[in-house]
């Protein structure tokens, strides 16, 4: 994580989630002090929000392509992001 951190909404997901992972790692290695690790803790937060946020728009999209306005669907299942 750099000093001057991404703004959020100009993040692709895989930027997003690709920070997410490289926080997830250095929480996990206990080599970082309480108060850094409570600031990755809470970007990391952030980061899993707005990757969640994508993928639920990803859907929207994909479910508005496949299901034309004032018709039912054509032959496809909800997407699920589990």
């Amino acid at each position: 994580m750099t000093d001057t951190e991404t703004d959020l909404s100009a993040m692709s997901f895989e930027a997003a989630l690709h920070e997410l992972e490289t926080l997830v790692a250095r929480l996990e290695s206990g080599e970082l002090s309480l108060d850094e690790s409570i600031r990755f803790y809470a970007r990391g937060e952030a980061l899993r929000a707005h990757c969640e946020a994508r993928l639920k728009d990803a859907q929207m999209r994909i479910e508005k392509i496949v299901q034309p306005s004032g018709s039912g669907p054509v032959g496809t299942a909800a997407f699920s992001v589990d």
